[in-house]
């Protein structure tokens, strides 16, 4: 197996979210917006969150409106 197959297996096993559901992902994002967590970006655009749903969700209005180009 050469170098670089072997390096994307190894990122495969490290960066696994797992079984997650839309409410699941709303939940994290919300805890890692204070943060600032790179995870946080890749569930909002994996899952496709709104800012409505991240607000409901409990997470402050500055952090929804500071990224408002993710969002949309």
């Amino acid at each position: 197996m050469g170098k670089s197959k072997k390096r994307i297996i190894n990122k495969g096993k490290n960066q696994q979210f797992g079984n997650l559901t839309r409410e699941e992902a709303v939940k994290t994002v919300v805890g890692n917006l204070k943060s600032d967590s790179k995870e946080a970006y890749s569930l909002i655009t994996l899952f496709g969150l709104t800012a409505e749903e991240i607000l409901e969700a409990g997470a402050s209005y500055e952090a929804v409106k500071g990224m408002e180009n993710l969002l949309g």
